[in-house]
């Protein structure tokens, strides 16, 4: 007698067509299903109140840190004192070079509105004024600016996308936890209630202004201007998911940055090692600044997500590369969201010129989805 044995199929993942279908009839790109569901909410909620941390101290090193040379006391946004230098020394606290290592990746990929401005005249002429009247009470930065006179504007320029950064998250901090609430009362029951909640959000942000005013000597001084029309969604947001869903940054340890392996493109437009891309393999590491969000998330999980946990991939022994599948996850449905929220016209237009600009603008997407951890999506 003879059985036979059905092969193991690998699962299909969604082609090109696939994900401009999904964009262009308001279908999540996540597979909408019940695990799905739990994973993502619970995982936003808790990247919720992290995110509310992380942006209380980037918007207070923006306004305290301005040139400031050794600002080792940046992370004490609430006040310093013994018992939190203590816990500081001894790992027990929100890991904040996570944000900086993004605020990195915003700094140095450069896109958008906000970088723009930041390469402008006027932006230049005020960091000339900070500086200069900053200079006049601090002999080491008027060395310093003699010696190195692109270091301070620099150092300004950085300081700005910290403050935004800080700005960006207030918002999405507050959106996730608001999705938290509305799934605990049964307003939002599947992934697609998720997009929307998260589209909807990012729309009702969109023309937020982004201004950034700091003190210098007693004077304020506009480092971002409202005349320079920077607003929340096209000037922060979208750079925000280009250089940190999509680009990132080569993680050391993992990648040669030795320029004779090739391992890293020259060309940082054509970086591929964001969170869309990542593999989720947490490692726990000080060199894996992915791993330092895991920890801060875990410190708050929500009881519902703990206990799914226990019941998927072993248990708590591999909790943080499980937080690190479902945050990918969920990180797919916020670049759902934005996508969806930037559509150039309505999904139901009738019109073909519209209809035609909706799919190219979904194919442009959807092509850069397709080397991302499909995977994740069934």
């Amino acid at each position: 007698m003879t059985t036979t044995v059905k092969p193991i199929t690998a699962p299909v993942l969604p082609d090109q067509e696939e994900l401009i279908q999904r964009l262009l009839s308001d279908s999540p790109l996540l597979a909408d299903t019940q695990d799905h569901l739990v994973q993502v909410v619970n995982v936003l909620e808790t990247y919720g109140i992290v995110l509310d941390a992380y942006s209380k101290n980037l918007v207070d090193q923006g306004e305290k840190q301005l040139l400031n040379p050794f600002p080792i006391f940046r992370f004490f946004h609430e006040g310093l004192t013994p018992k939190r230098l203590w816990d500081h020394l001894l790992g027990d606290r929100i890991n904040f070079e996570y944000a900086e290592y993004c605020q990195k990746a915003m700094f140095w990929h450069g896109t958008g509105g906000l970088d723009a401005y930041l390469d402008s005249e006027p932006f230049q002429d005020v960091c000339q004024r900070i500086i200069q009247r900053k200079a006049q009470r601090d002999p080491l930065l008027a060395l310093t600016n003699k010696l190195y006179p692109g270091f301070a504007p620099e150092s300004i320029r950085s300081l700005t996308t910290i403050y935004c950064l800080g700005l960006f998250w207030r918002v999405m901090s507050d959106l996730f936890v608001d999705l938290a609430r509305r799934y605990a009362i049964k307003e939002v029951t599947c992934v697609n209630d998720v997009v929307h909640h998260i589209r909807d959000g990012l729309v009702a942000a969109a023309a937020n202004p982004i201004t950034y005013g700091v003190d210098v000597a007693g004077e304020k001084i506009w480092v971002l201007p409202p005349e320079a029309g920077l607003t929340f969604l096209v000037d922060v947001a979208v750079p925000y998911v280009e250089a940190v869903f999509f680009r990132g940054m080569p993680f050391l340890g993992t990648v040669s940055y030795n320029a004779q392996a090739r391992q890293i493109s020259p060309d940082i437009s054509d970086f591929k090692y964001g969170a869309l891309y990542a593999d989720p393999i947490p490692s726990m590491g000080a060199g894996i600044p992915p791993s330092l969000c895991m920890k801060d998330m875990f410190r708050h999980l929500p009881e519902e997500l703990g206990r799914w946990y226990d019941d998927h991939g072993r248990g708590q022994v591999d909790v943080h590369v499980q937080i690190c599948v479902s945050f990918q996850k969920s990180m797919f449905c916020v670049t759902n969201g934005a996508i969806a929220g930037t559509m150039p016209h309505a999904l139901d237009t009738t019109d073909a010129d519209q209809q035609a600009a909706n799919r190219a603008y979904a194919e442009a997407w959807s092509g850069r989805l397709m080397g991302c951890q499909r995977g994740a999506l069934l």
